[in-house]
């Protein structure tokens, strides 16, 4: 169809012409139209930057993808740059990730069970249970003790169709980690990043 002569034509965006005849420019008009297409840039930029926004990690924390070990999702972990990396995939299904010597999580595939974990926290009679720090549905941290106060968490996450129990890891030396340096564990467990599947 062939477009009038006498006007003009403005692309507001790729997808809008906007045609305006010469006898309907008037100064109300000209106004109108400037804040129309304001309002169009600041639409299209906003929707741009959230769309490449990325996750930003913790301080100190770095992104790190498992999906080579069959985890389609990362993880944030204490920069690796400035702690050594250990990651082992045990037979009974567990992947353990330990970067230095304050972060050791484990991360089974299994859909968990937050009430009976629970039930084997106040019924040890060796590391007896102190307090809850975090109680949610499902997750926990909690304070115990044998001979000093240590802290361990539990938790279970869904992330690409399957779930996961993400828990801290005993030292075999015994050596029970801080408050913070759990909570940190913790922290990482619940920010999984998943993967997105590709586009058909």
């Amino acid at each position: 169809m062939p477009l009038p002569n006498s006007g003009i034509y403005i692309f507001v965006t790729h997808q809008f012409l906007l045609y305006l005849p010469n006898k309907s420019l008037t100064m109300k008009t000209l106004l109108t139209l400037l804040s129309v297409l304001s309002l169009s840039v600041s639409f299209t930029s906003c929707g741009d930057k959230n769309a490449k926004e990325d996750i930003q990690a913790p301080a100190g924390m770095v992104a790190l993808d498992l999906s080579r070990f069959g985890k389609q999702f990362s993880i944030f972990v204490p920069d690796t740059t400035a702690a050594k990396l250990e990651i082992t995939e045990q037979s009974w299904g567990a992947l353990e990730v330990k970067v230095g010597k304050n972060f050791r999580i484990s991360i089974t595939e299994d859909p968990g069970d937050i009430e009976l974990r629970k039930s084997d926290i106040k019924s040890n009679d060796v590391n007896v249970f102190k307090s809850y720090v975090v109680e949610e549905p499902l997750t926990v941290m909690w304070e115990s003790e044998i001979t000093k106060p240590e802290y361990h968490f539990y938790s279970i996450q869904k992330a690409a169709g399957n779930t996961y129990v993400f828990e801290d890891i005993v030292s075999a030396d015994g050596e029970p980690l801080s408050k913070e340096a759990v909570q940190k564990m913790l922290d990482s467990a619940k920010q999984i990043i998943e993967k997105k599947k590709p586009e058909a």
